[in-house]
């Protein structure tokens, strides 16, 4: 077993995404030309730049061992946890299911992990406006990317990326077809937004609206609990 990176490296100079690192240097190139200009404005120009580096980092992320946990696609806060169909656009059953809603701010980690370990079945693109992503009619009108991923076991849960007020562009990094691992990164959305998770028919989220998520290691269900003893087979 490789030893524990407990370094202050790790805590403040977390790794960049590669989809980032063109806004990072821009934004030093845009902080170099401030300085020259007048010594001054180096100060919001070295704001902006470390600020693109924190929206942009890309830290390591452990999911739990219990291979029948769910984990969050995203960083941030549960803002609604609902009973609802699947989006009409995956065509898939119209079963209620549980689904919830992560609201992210422009403080964290933008980059989505997937749920569970599946293959993604259907991946569709829709068009749409940029309401506050935390709203409850974001799932129907907003710009978003939506995923239908199945596991071996036939099984399937739905990821949406949601665009808001500030989002403006959503970024995809697992076409159709794609087999990935739970925690495997997925994709991102630029400077704010929200991602839905709709669990598996029967399946019970073991969130609550207003908890703190992170992505890749908060468990948001289990496949199979134990409702005598309230915890996992």
């Amino acid at each position: 077993m490789s030893e524990i990176d407990l370094s202050v490296k790790r805590y403040l100079l977390p790794p960049i995404h590669p989809e980032g690192l063109r806004f990072f240097v821009l934004a030093a190139l845009i902080t170099a030309v401030l300085t020259l200009l007048w010594m001054p404005l180096c100060v919001p120009g070295v704001i902006l730049t470390i600020w693109t580096a924190l929206f942009f980092r890309d830290p390591e992320r452990f999911p739990p061992e219990n291979t029948k946990a769910i984990v969050a696609p995203a960083d941030g806060i549960v803002c609604l946890v609902r009973q609802i169909p699947l989006p009409a656009e995956l065509d898939a059953d119209s079963q209620p299911r549980w689904c919830v809603s992560i609201f992210m701010s422009v403080f964290n980690v933008h980059v989505n992990r997937m749920p569970i370990t599946g293959k993604i079945i259907k991946r569709h693109y829709v068009k749409g406006k940029f309401f506050n992503a935390s709203l409850d009619k974001a799932s129907s009108d907003n710009e978003r990317m939506l995923y239908l991923v199945q596991r071996a076991d036939g099984s399937q849960v739905a990821c949406v990326q949601i665009a808001g007020l500030v989002a403006r562009r959503i970024v995809s990094f697992a076409p159709a077809g794609s087999q990935l691992n739970r925690a495997d990164r997925f994709g991102l959305i630029r400077f704010g937004s929200r991602v839905d998770t709709y669990l598996p028919p029967g399946v019970v989220p073991v969130v609550r609206i207003g908890q703190i998520m992170t992505a890749g290691e908060t468990v948001l269900a289990y496949d199979q609990v134990d409702l005598e003893n309230g915890c996992a087979d």
